[in-house]
């Protein structure tokens, strides 16, 4: 069975889909079957930044029980698989929100990996998506504003009796005016387990409709997602010495 891991924020702009996409990249990279899930109903982006903004069947048809799970995968050229959920205004309807966890459980019998990326705040699809989780991941910029709302994202998580697998922390200037990394981790209660530094190059790779770790591989963000990715399966980091050090340490 794959472990289920739930991007979550609490706030909407963070990085929160950026980094489920590139943790989902990163882990097949190192040789994992992974199924990134688009769970934010409302305003999905998994299927537009991977270059599949339309398809035939969505989660969304899954929740409406016109569909079966395995109709709904689709593979990345890079082998990593995605169930993205419709961008259709008309596909805003109801759904049953409380078959997200069956659905994840189902997917984990297919993969190493299922990654769902929720929507931010608290509404029903977003409890649906903790609710499947077998571990979160919150992600935050270093603001107070961000903080706070991880902060609830925590709280909620915890009350659910779910595990807090860490933090990332995105959009990182290493400003005076930003949080520290000790206060975010003291004000969340849990591991920072990556801190990716503001760069152009996530742009550029929404421009290119790809993950940012096919699209500049060697960019300082692309690194620390594959850094995160390796912490996730246990492979241990090795931090790299200086020349001086390696020398005559």
């Amino acid at each position: 069975m794959a472990r289920i891991i739930v991007i979550n924020s609490g706030k909407g702009g963070v990085g929160k889909t950026t980094t489920a996409i590139n943790l989902g990249v990163s882990l097949n990279k190192l040789g994992k079957e992974v199924i990134i899930v688009d769970a934010n109903l409302n305003t999905p982006n998994i299927g537009l930044q991977l270059g599949a903004p339309i398809v035939p069947v969505t989660l969304n048809h899954i929740l409406k029980g016109t569909a079966s799970v395995d109709e709904a995968i689709y593979e990345h050229s890079s082998g990593t698989k995605i169930v993205p959920s419709s961008l259709s205004i008309e596909e805003l309807t109801k759904f049953n929100t409380k078959k997200i966890p069956g659905i994840a459980k189902e997917l984990s019998k297919m993969c190493d990996y299922v990654i769902i990326d929720s929507a931010a705040g608290f509404g029903e699809e977003v409890i649906a998506s903790l609710d499947a989780a077998d571990e979160i991941i919150i992600v935050t910029n270093p603001e107070m504003p961000s903080v706070t709302d991880a902060l609830k994202a925590v709280k909620v998580a915890r009350k659910m009796g779910k595990e807090i697998n860490g933090v990332v922390v995105t959009q990182h200037r290493g400003a005076s005016y930003e949080m520290s990394l000790p206060s975010i981790k003291s004000m969340l209660e849990s591991q920072i387990i990556g801190v990716v530094p503001e760069d152009k190059a996530v742009k550029e790779a929404l421009n290119l409709r790809d993950a940012v770790v096919h699209t500049h591989p060697k960019s300082k963000v692309a690194k620390k997602y594959c850094e995160i990715a390796r912490k996730i399966t246990g492979e241990k980091i090795e931090k790299r010495q200086g020349f001086f050090i390696r020398l005559f340490g």
